[in-house]
Order: structure tokens, then C-alpha cells, then sequence
């Protein structure tokens, strides 16, 4: 080494140099470690060694942790990347980390070891959090506005009765196909009656509307159906799938929710009265705050808590516990869950345990949505159906709480004066005020039984040091068993001894009534001077017992050991006996000395004279003036109450509270919103930082902050993000509700995911005829049934749905709707089809779910019996929007026809096809009930089979049968009855379909 330092100091500067570049080692320039390194750890690592989870036990949110290591010791060795275990994991051909998702590559590897031979430089106040996607560069992100109608050939002009037809046909164009011929007017008029109502029009109706003439007939019938009432009836019960509505909690116990049912009818309500739309959301997320007085202002906001309640986890677990949090979180995830998805088709609750790994929403997105429901919990509250009531209670309230406080005010001054006189006065008349008429759940000391009144029974207070006695107090036991009551147990004999040894061999009887028998003390004290002894064992023994039913026993209520400066002493004491009954919380040895039991207001024989000498003194302390007011405010307050008792009771409602009463461990918020948190991976045990109220930053124009004048404003923040939804620079709004109403006409959306517009989700199949109608809709009046029309109007919507080999071929799935989809009736269609042709509907609106089972032990964890039901003998068969549905025991009839569950959201219904459908529509014994009925009102009508037939073809299928059909059902009919071949024409497959 000397020799080639000595030799280069010979050499020219240029060999120098080129020696030097062959003996040092090349410096590699230092990583930016948060625009290099991070992102390595974001998108490889951080999600399973972060605080919470520590996979290994390492953790790579800090530089503190990353230091620290895991279980298999440090990883990172700053400026010497070859001994850094971290390096070891990532390299080679398989290489140990990360466990899920691409390896490394060699760039990041790269970057990691240079990172650490620069000193692996960490900024101490960096921490590492999951990647946040910022790309807002997606179809249901961008601004709504309305594209033009698409240019059209002569013969495509002729074919458009709505704007629809003009996006349809061009697209249908590009594809080489056309729409097909239209459906007839038998045809037509059963589609938009189970689509509008839900119900199939009657023979008379069908007749009427294929004879009429007038070219606008079919117009007129969209009218009267958008104007009926069976029209919100239907439509409400799409509304109440997305948002998981039912009438019990849920959970393990699936309590009833017996006042769910005003939501319902909320929404019937709304639709049949065409509210705008903005409106109907604002009302359903603020609506208590928004229009208080309206009819319903509160009832909407049983929207947001319509999903499951957790009553255990609310209810029975401790506000101290963890699980209490846990119980919450999930429950506002419900909340935000079902506001987000319903109303702007957004998975927001992606990101509760991490970033949204497809979507601009980061977890602070998420967990500031929790926080605009964190002043409110799912619970009853009362509310007045009546606006004028509503406003005449909240103006009577007002008033009545300004008197009661300006009384409070005045009364606190005159009482100042009376100190502690008044004070001692006020707890001598309290103490006999609490006196109980009846008995608490702790009886007191009771012994073993015996067969005879002379077996010896004791009971003794043991001191750890010995006490002076003033005074010694016996108290009577209460029980009512045998009709005993006051003085239970009580012994005909027994003595009274003092002792400062515990085998009292030197004791002192300070009370002897062993000679003769004493009277039955009832609810009276019994009092015993101790002559200020000194004693460290006092013994009560009964040498007689009390007579029970066929038995004997020893029981006392209190025994009090009063002090000369009148102090109980008695709790100081431990309790021994010579035996006892521990059946705690009735009976036990500690509870001779806890200070509770019977009393009985006689035994304050001085009540009366108590309180006349505390408001005697109390009107000492006042002015004459004062007094004055005092009697003014008393009168007005009682008038005030008088007149809130003279209004209509409040109803109930299942809805957004912030008070109701106190159940156990579920208690009201009072409006001042809960503390919500980030949370690490979304366990509450990894708290991050409070978050406030606020909605996502992902539409240009459409800022999340929430401007609140006050925080804390439980309801505001409500407000604050109805107007976020609702606002018209919010494109996912209008466009998730028109994507929905299309998917209920047509059986597809135009975007097949209703519920996702983010990037998991579809795409639009007619991205500009979304757009145009959501424009629409959104800046034409909100108006629901005016978008209806828009598309049943149509061509689309009136062509036949017969197939063809064109069609078939070019676009199989009828993507683009070259003909009408034929549509499988939803269960609930089914069943109002089958009541009202029985003859059995009962279209009587609103109230009360109808319970479609019996109910068994309701108090604990209710029993839900479908099959005990009979509904042959029911009193009425309502519309199933009507039904009292049930979470955890669905109707089995209406499961196997792919009812929607109502503990989860619902975009959109499965339909399957399985023999059991079949054999429920033949063999259920709503079916055959049904049929029953069927047959009797087709009987009634005619005695001739045929006729017969013919009518019940007329009344269940809108058509008179074919011959073959009237001839194989003929026969039937005569071998098996009428009956019988109703439930053959209820269980076809064109009853249960719709062309």
C-alpha cells in the first residue's frame, strides 16, 4: 500500500486520475426517501407492517419501528445495505417479501440499497400510510351536461318517440341492428302495469285499452298509472331494497322494530306525490333538522337507520369496553354504507380498514363520513304527524322550559338564604319522602329452616376493634311469601348480647324477651339502649323462631349499632351466623348491614308536621314581591302543562335519534356528536387523530370541507352533506338514480353496477343517453314520473321481446336493447298478482306491518312461525309492501322467489330459476289457499267449466286459451277439480313472466 502511495506521487495527473477511478468505489447519489422510498413501502409493504397489524412484528410506519425490527431482529443497518435483512427478504429469484402481489423490481431494489448505504436517511416526522389514489379520471367523476341528440337517418327519425330512441338507435346503427316490431296492446298494457303498479290489469282493462282508437291512448294509460296510488306502492319497494329496510334489528337476537313502518310509508307517500328529488334525499338525511313541523321531517330520517341494530352490542355491553366501539364503528359503517351507496352509487366503506384501493376515497374520506352521523343513533323518538301540532308542541315546550328555568333561578335564591338550616330541614324530609311502599331486591339475613321453633338460630356483628354503643336498632325483615309481609322471620323469643370475645363465654345481655313470647314488631324499629357500652361482638339469638308455612325460621332486616354522636356502625362490622341462606340479591349475611330495607311511609308518623315546618321556614326567607312571582310562575308552568297535555299524543318512529330514554348501556347522544378517529387498518384499538365531518374531494367544483359555523352542530353536519348529495355540481347523484329507474324498466342498467360507479364498477353502455337524462332530470324539475314517461314512451320500451337470429348473434346479452328483455315478476308482484286474483287484496294504505306468521316469546329472542300462520282464516291480505319483514327468519314463500335479504343492500335482485320455485307456487299453502279462493269467485260467476276456464285465463294471463290448453285443463278441471287447475294456471310460466 506505502509503495503504490509512494509511486503515484511520480505519476502525471492525468494516470492519476485514471487510477483513481479504478481503486474508488463509485458514490451513488442518495434517494430522495419521500419521493423514492416511500412509495416502495406504500405499495409493497405498508399494508401488513404498519402499527396495527405488525405482521412479524415489525412495523414500517416510522422510522422508529423501522429501526426497532421485528421478530427475527433489526432489518435495517444504516450505511451497510449487505448486513440489512431487509434486502434479504426482497431479493432473488422468490423472494420471501412481499407475500401478496408483484416482487420487487430490480429499480426498487436498487433505490432500497442505496437508500441504506447513504445512512437510510429518515425525516423522524414522516410517516408511512397506505397510497391515496388522486385520479379523478373516470366517467362518473366528470361534470354533467347534456350531450346532443345524435344525428339520424330519415327511416331511424320515424322509428323516435322520445329523446331515448335517438341515443338507442345510433348505437344500435354501429352495430348493424334495429329495433324490432312493437309488442301488442295485450302485450304492452300487462308490462307497464307490473311495472308501474305491480299489479296485472283486469280483463275489463285489458279490453278497453286494445279497442281504443285514440292515438294517444297509450299515453293516457302511462298518466293514470303514474297517477295511481298502487304506483308508490310499487316503486317504494325498489327504494326499500337499496336500503336494507325491515321491521326487526337483526343481529342474534332480532328483536321487532314495531315502529319502522312510518319510513315506509314515507317513501310510498314521496313517490306518489312526485316530491323532487333533491328534496326527497335531504329529507331522509336532515329531514328533522330541514322541515321539523312537517309531516315528515322526522319519519324521512328513518332512512339512514334502516339497516340492522346490534342490541346486544348497544344495549347490554359496558360503555368501558372495547366492544362497545367496535359496535359503533360498524354500526355508522351501516350508515355511511347506506347513504353513500344508495343515493351517489359509491363504495365508500372500502376504505374503512385502507386507502380505497381503486378509488380516489382515503380512509380520513371515510372515517369524516362517520363523523357526520356520530351524533345520532337508531332508536325511537316521537314525532307529530300533524304540522300544527308539531309546531304548537315545540312553542309550548319553549315556553314551558324559560318559565320552569326562570322558576329554578328565583327559587335557588330564596333557598341560598336559608344555609344550612334548611339544608338539614330539606334531608330529614327527603329521608321520609324515600320511604318505599314495597321492598327492593335486598331482604336481608335469613337462616337455614327447620322443623322446629326451639333449634337455637344466631346471628353476629364481628368489630376489629371495639366500638361504643349509644343505641342498638333492630329491623324487620318484609317478604311476602305465605302472605307474611312486614316482620318476615321475625323470632317469637331472642335475646340481645354484647361480647369483646367472639365465643361470647363472658357476654352482657343488654335485651332479654326469651320468657315470653313477643309481638310481631311488623314494619316498626325495634330500639335497644347500649348505655354507651363497649364491646367488640354483638349477637342477636333467636330461641324461638318465626313460623313460616310448615316450617320455622330466623330473619331480620337491619341490625344498626349507633354511636354516641348517632353514626351507624354497622357497616364497619363483618357478619357471621351459625348458618344462612345465600341467595343473593334477596338473602344474604351482608346484607344485614348495607342499610337497606322495608319502609313504610306510616312509619314517618311525622310527615305531615315535617313538611309544613320546611315551608314555613322556606316562606320565612322570601319577599312579598317574591312570593308574587313565584305563585305567577307556578301557575303559568302548570298551564303550559295542562296545555301539552290537551294535544294529540306523539307517535313513534324508528329513526335518526339524538334522545330517546336510556336502555341499559344505550344512551342518547343529546345532539353533541362522538369523538370519530382514523383508524390504523380500522381497528379501534390503533387510534390515529379525530377527524371531522366532511365529504369526499373528488368532484372538480364540488368541495368535501363542510363550512360549519359550529362544529359540533350534530344536525348541521347532517345538512352539510344532504346539500354535498344533492347539489347540482354533483354529478353521481343523478346519474345513480336514472341508471336505477332505467334498471327497473328495461331489467338491465345502462351501468350494471348500481351500486359502484368507481373503477371496480362498469362502464356505461350509453354513456351519452345517461347523461342526457340525468341532465334532464336533474334540471327539469326532479320530477320522477316526468322521467318515466321519457321512457316508457319510447319505442325501446314498447317493442316486442321476441328474439331474433340477427340480434341473437350481434349482441346475445341485448346490450343494446334491440328488443324489450322479457322480465321474471318479482316475489312480491307474484304474491299482490295472486291476491288480487282471488279476490283477495286488501288495498287499504299505510300503518302497521302485517305480521304473515306467529309470534313466540317476543321479550328475549323472538320466535318468528311462518308455519303456524294460516292464511286461508287471515283477517286481510295487504299488498307486501305491507308485510312485517323479518331479518334473520325471511318468509320462506317469498325467499324461494328471490325477495331481497334486508340485512344486506340491495342494487339489484338475483333471479334464479330452481324447482323449488315451482314447487313452492304448486305447494305452498298461500298458493293453494289462493287457488281456493280462485276457483270460488270463478264458480260464483259461471257453473260451466269452459266458461270457467276461459275467465280464469282472462284474469291470470290477459287472454282467453288456446285449444289445446282448454282442452288438457278440461280435463283436469273434470278429474280434479277447479281448484286445481287455478293452480296449474298460477304456477305457468307466463303468470310468473312478463313479455
Amino acid at each position: 500500500m506505502w509503495s503504490v502511495t509512494r509511486q503515484t506521487q511520480e505519476l502525471t495527473p492525468l494516470l492519476a486520475l485514471c487510477l483513481l477511478a479504478t481503486t474508488v468505489p463509485t458514490i451513488a447519489a442518495e434517494p430522495d426517501f419521500e419521493k423514492q422510498v416511500v412509495p416502495i413501502f406504500q405499495q409493497h409493504c405498508i399494508r401488513c407492517h404498519n402499527d396495527s397489524t405488525k405482521d412479524g412484528g415489525l412495523s414500517l410506519e416510522t422510522k422508529q419501528g423501522a429501526l426497532a425490527g421485528g421478530e427475527n431482529g433489526r432489518i435495517l443497518m444504516p450505511g451497510v445495505a449487505e448486513e440489512s435483512l431487509l434486502l434479504d427478504y426482497v431479493v432473488g429469484p422468490e423472494p420471501e417479501m412481499p407475500k401478496k402481489g408483484e416482487p420487487l423490481t430490480k429499480t426498487e431494489i436498487e433505490t432500497l440499497r442505496n437508500w441504506i448505504k447513504a445512512g437510510a436517511v429518515w425525516p423522524p416526522a414522516v410517516r408511512i400510510q397506505e397510497a391515496q389514489l388522486n385520479d379523478n379520471d373516470w366517467w362518473s367523476f366528470q361534470p354533467l351536461t347534456q350531450p346532443p341528440l345524435p344525428e339520424l337517418t330519415d327511416n331511424e327519425q320515424q322509428q323516435v318517440r322520445t329523446p331515448v330512441d335517438a341515443f338507442l338507435l345510433a348505437r344500435l346503427r354501429k352495430a348493424g341492428l334495429n329495433y324490432s316490431p312493437p309488442a301488442d296492446r295485450r302485450t304492452l298494457i300487462r308490462r307497464v302495469y307490473f311495472d308501474l303498479t305491480g299489479l296485472p290489469p283486469t280483463p275489463a282493462e285489458i279490453e278497453q285499452f286494445v279497442q281504443d282508437s285514440d292515438p294517444r291512448a297509450y299515453e293516457k294509460l302511462v298518466d293514470r298509472l303514474l297517477a295511481s296510488p298502487r304506483y308508490g306502492e310499487r316503486w317504494a319497494r325498489h327504494w326499500l331494497d337499496l336500503v336494507h329496510y325491515a321491521d326487526t334489528h337483526g343481529y342474534d337476537k332480532d328483536k321487532l322494530r314495531e315502529n319502522a313502518w312510518p319510513y315506509r310509508d314515507y317513501v310510498i307517500r314521496s313517490l306518489n306525490e312526485d316530491r323532487p328529488y333533491a328534496q326527497f334525499i335531504q329529507q331522509q338525511i336532515a329531514g328533522d333538522i330541514l322541515n321539523p313541523f312537517s309531516q315528515d321531517g322526522v319519519s324521512a330520517t328513518g332512512f339512514i337507520v334502516a339497516g340492522p341494530f346490534d342490541w346486544v352490542g348497544q344495549i347490554e355491553i359496558s360503555e368501558k369496553l372495547i366492544e362497545k366501539k367496535i359496535t359503533r364503528n360498524l354500526d355508522r359503517d351501516d350508515m355511511v354504507a347506506t347513504v353513500m351507496n344508495t343515493t351517489v352509487s359509491l363504495t365508500v366503506q372500502c376504505a374503512r380498514c385502507h386507502n380505497h384501493k381503486f378509488d380516489p376515497i382515503s380512509q380520513e374520506d371515510y372515517y369524516s363520513l362517520q363523523a357526520v352521523f356520530a351524533g345520532i343513533d337508531r332508536a325511537e323518538r316521537s314525532y307529530d304527524p300533524d304540522p300544527e301540532t308539531a309546531s304548537r308542541r315545540k312553542t309550548l315546550q319553549t315556553f314551558l322550559e324559560q318559565s320552569q328555568s326562570q322558576h329554578q333561578r328565583l327559587d335557588a335564591q330564596i333557598r341560598k338564604r336559608g344555609g344550612g338550616k334548611l339544608e338539614r330541614l330539606e334531608a330529614e324530609l327527603k329521608r321520609a319522602m324515600n320511604a318505599k311502599q314495597g321492598q327492593g331486591v335486598e331482604y336481608g339475613y335469613h337462616s337455614q329452616v327447620e322443623k322446629s321453633d326451639k333449634t337455637p338460630k344466631w346471628v353476629q356483628l364481628n368489630f376489629k376493634q371495639p366500638v361504643t354503643a349509644e343505641k342498638i336498632t333492630l329491623i324487620p325483615a318484609f317478604d311476602n311469601y305465605n302472605n307474611i309481609g312486614a316482620g318476615f322471620g321475625f323470632p317469637k323469643r331472642f335475646r340481645l348480647e354484647v361480647s369483646n370475645t367472639s365465643d361470647f363465654k363472658s357476654a352482657t345481655t343488654i335485651a332479654d324477651h326469651t320468657q315470653q313470647d313477643y309481638p310481631n314488631p311488623g314494619t316498626s324499629h325495634i330500639q335497644t339502649d347500649a348505655g354507651q357500652k363497649k364491646f367488640q361482638y354483638i349477637r342477636m339469638t333467636a330461641t324461638k323462631l318465626a313460623p313460616r308455612s310448615n316450617d320455622f325460621i330466623f330473619a331480620l332486616g337491619e341490625l344498626q349499632v349507633f354511636a354516641p354522636d348517632g353514626k351507624n356502625l354497622s357497616s364497619q362490622a363483618q357478619v357471621t351466623s351459625l348458618d344462612s341462606i345465600e341467595a343473593a340479591p334477596r338473602w344474604s349475611r351482608q346484607n344485614l348491614i348495607d342499610g337497606k330495607y322495608y319502609q313504610s311511609l306510616e312509619f314517618y308518623t311525622d310527615l305531615s308536621e315535617l313538611k309544613q315546618k320546611r315551608d314555613d321556614f322556606l316562606a320565612s326567607l322570601s319577599t312579598g314581591e317574591e312570593k308574587k312571582s313565584l305563585q305567577q310562575l307556578s301557575a303559568k308552568i302548570q298551564q303550559l302543562q295542562s296545555n301539552l297535555k290537551k294535544l294529540p299524543d306523539p307517535e313513534k318512529v324508528f329513526a335518526a335519534a339524538t334522545d330517546f330514554p336510556a336502555q341499559g348501556n344505550f344512551r342518547p347522544t343529546k345532539g353533541q356528536p362522538r369523538p370519530v378517529h382514523l383508524l390504523s387498518r380500522g381497528s379501534e384499538k390503533a387510534p390515529i387523530r379525530e377527524v371531522a365531518a366532511s365529504a369526499p374531494n373528488l368532484i372538480d367544483g364540488l368541495p368535501g370541507n363542510f363550512p360549519l359555523r359550529d362544529p359540533d352542530n350534530e344536525g348541521a353536519r347532517r345538512v352539510a352533506l344532504a346539500h354535498w348529495i344533492t347539489s347540482r355540481n354533483n354529478p353521481l347523484t343523478w346519474r345513480s338514480l336514472v341508471n336505477r329507474v332505467w334498471l327497473y324498466h328495461f331489467g338491465k342498467a345502462i351501468v350494471d353496477t348500481p351500486n359502484d360507479f368507481g373503477k371496480m364498477g362498469a362502464q356505461p353502455t350509453h354513456p351519452d343517453l345517461l347523461d342526457y337524462l340525468a341532465s334532464r332530470f336533474r334540471d327539469e324539475g326532479q320530477s320522477l314520473k316526468d322521467l318515466h314517461r321519457l321512457i316508457l314512451l319510447s319505442t325501446a320500451y314498447q317493442q316486442s321481446s321476441r328474439t331474433n337470429p340477427a340480434g341473437s348473434e350481434l349482441d346475445g346479452d341485448n346490450r343494446l336493447l334491440w328488443r324489450m328483455n322479457r322480465r321474471k315478476l318479482e316475489a312480491e308482484a307474484i304474491r299482490d298478482s295472486v291476491l288480487q286474483i282471488s279476490g283477495k287484496l286488501d288495498l287499504e294504505m299505510y300503518g302497521p306491518g302485517d305480521r304473515l306468521f306467529v309470534l313466540e316469546k317476543p321479550q328475549h329472542s323472538p320466535h318468528y312461525l311462518y308455519r303456524k300462520y294460516d292464511p286461508a282464516t287471515a283477517e286481510r291480505h295487504r299488498r307486501s309492501i305491507y308485510r312485517f319483514i323479518v331479518r334473520s327468519v325471511p318468509d320462506p314463500f317469498m325467499e324461494s322467489l328471490d325477495c331481497a335479504d334486508p340485512s344486506q343492500l340491495t342494487p339489484k335482485r338475483i333471479e334464479t330459476l330452481t324447482a323449488l320455485q315451482a314447487l313452492s307456487l304448486l305447494n305452498d299453502q298461500f298458493m293453494i289457499s289462493m287457488s281456493v279462493f280462485f276457483a270460488e269467485s270463478l264458480e260464483a260467476q259461471s257453473a260451466d267449466l269452459t266458461a270457467q276456464i276461459n275467465h280464469a285465463f282472462q284474469t291470470a294471463l290477459g287472454r282467453s286459451p288456446e285449444p289445446d290448453e282448454l282442452k288438457i285443463l278440461q280435463t283436469i278441471g273434470a278429474q280434479h277439480g277447479l281448484k286445481n287447475v287455478c293452480r296449474l294456471i298460477l304456477n305457468s310460466n307466463e303468470f310468473i313472466f312478463i313479455d
